[in-house]
């Protein structure tokens, strides 16, 4: 299992107006992502070194955001302002996985503009709903056109995830250490002055650290 990508809610002015505020201050070009017809929601993509990338992402106007768990959280983010939603694993068998939590993992889907699809299974945003500190599991069904794809001269990467929670309480979700899911990201856990979550990614780029 490892760090996939992070995802950010969009702010107020939506998702493309987001992504290119993030995208000029770490010096990574956005993506349009698609729609995700299951969750009502849509995305957008900042392509990282190391098979890694940033998720820009906003609810639509349509009853399967209200509906689905991703599509909730996203919009209870928005709602709040916008901001980190929260951290992904990779894990190459869910079900072991929904094993151990008890429940069914979700399909997804995205077509990109170029007509691309994209397939995953998830697991988990309802314990990211009621416990933000904690990330939600992806599977991939292949890594042909992973999102990360394209960002390989980019030399921007994850360097840590600040994160406000507990590091046991993570590790008993996960099975392992965060630190178990990176050898090249740090984690820091500091106690919340309020509701748990991501609080902030640092990144390393040709022109020096960024943190949001």
């Amino acid at each position: 299992m490892r760090v996939d990508h992070v995802s950010y809610a969009a702010e107020h002015d939506g998702v493309h107006a987001t992504a290119e505020r993030i995208g000029k201050l770490i010096g990574v070009t956005p993506v349009d992502g698609g729609v995700h017809p299951r969750f009502g929601t849509r995305n957008v993509i900042l392509p990282l070194a190391h098979e890694r990338y940033v998720e820009v992402v906003e609810c639509l106007d349509h009853p399967a955001s209200d509906k689905a768990p991703f599509g909730q959280a996203v919009k209870a983010r928005t709602e709040a302002g916008g901001g980190w939603l929260g951290w992904v694993i990779r894990v190459e068998d869910i079900t072991e996985f929904e094993k151990r939590l008890g429940r069914s993992s979700a399909d997804g889907n995205r077509h990109r503009p170029d007509g691309v699809e994209l397939r995953w299974k998830q697991l988990g945003v309802k314990g990211l709903q009621s416990d933000p500190q904690l990330p939600f599991f992806v599977q991939w069904e292949s890594l042909d056109n992973h999102p990360s794809h394209g960002a390989e001269d980019s030399g921007v990467t994850i360097e840590s995830l600040q994160i406000a929670g507990d590091p046991e309480r993570v590790c008993e979700w996960l099975g392992l250490p965060a630190s178990k899911t990176s050898t090249v990201i740090d984690f820091s856990f500091v106690a919340p002055h309020g509701t748990p979550g991501l609080l902030a990614v640092t990144f390393d780029t040709p022109e020096g650290k960024v943190t949001l």
